[in-house]
């Protein structure tokens, strides 16, 4: 009896665990179609799909999605790119959800458009919103997802290429990647990371 009690409790944890999905982006409707704002159009799309909805909270957006047992506790910061850390940090803890069970959503430029990696650990790329989750813990190792935005920019216009909306030709394709990145969020919450960079990279 005492067995049944142990593997059932041991179930119920596994079941039951929460992960952290945060999307990296700007608040505000003038942000809300640049490429610098593809991880909250992820986070939308899985938010959506499960017919849930946002609240707007401490340091952020906040919704709640159930996926095969699995509790997403999902993210978009209001504080701004600049300071995404701040956000991310205090929810993993309001939540007590482990940095392994993190997961973040980024534009990357160095990626063409559309094409998807994930990775475990990196540096920030010259990205600032992954520079200050890097800062704010201290560390590099926690997983992110980055989805190619291309770098069809002159020299010296990054940043008027991140803060553009997304042209004629990338619109056309832009539903489906998001979808393609919301399956990496779901594999990663079933399978792992691991078994989700074998799986889904290779692509």
């Amino acid at each position: 009896m005492k067995g049944c009690y142990i593997v059932a409790t041991f179930f119920y944890a596994y079941n039951n665990m929460k992960y952290l999905i945060v999307g990296l982006g700007n608040i505000g409707d003038k942000y809300t179609e640049t490429r610098h704002n593809i991880g909250f159009k992820v986070v939308d799309k899985i938010v959506k799909d499960a017919n849930e909805s946002w609240s707007t909270q401490k340091l952020g957006d906040i919704a709640t999605v159930k996926h095969k047992g699995r509790t997403l506790v999902l993210l978009k910061p209001s504080t701004f790119m600049n300071l995404s850390g701040k956000a991310v940090n205090y929810w993993m803890q309001a939540e007590k959800i482990p940095v392994d069970r993190v997961f973040v959503i980024t534009d990357d430029i160095a990626l063409p458009f559309g094409k998807l990696r994930l990775k475990g650990k990196g540096s920030d790329g010259g990205h600032n919103g992954l520079k200050d989750i890097i800062a704010t813990f201290g560390n590099n190792v926690f997983s992110r997802l980055r989805f190619g935005v291309g770098s069809e920019f002159s020299r010296g216009r990054q940043v008027d290429y991140v803060l553009g909306e997304w042209n004629e030709e990338e619109r056309k394709t832009l539903d489906e990647r998001i979808k393609a990145s919301a399956d990496y969020v779901y594999s990663f919450v079933t399978i792992g990371l691991e078994r989700t960079m074998n799986f889904h990279n290779k692509k």
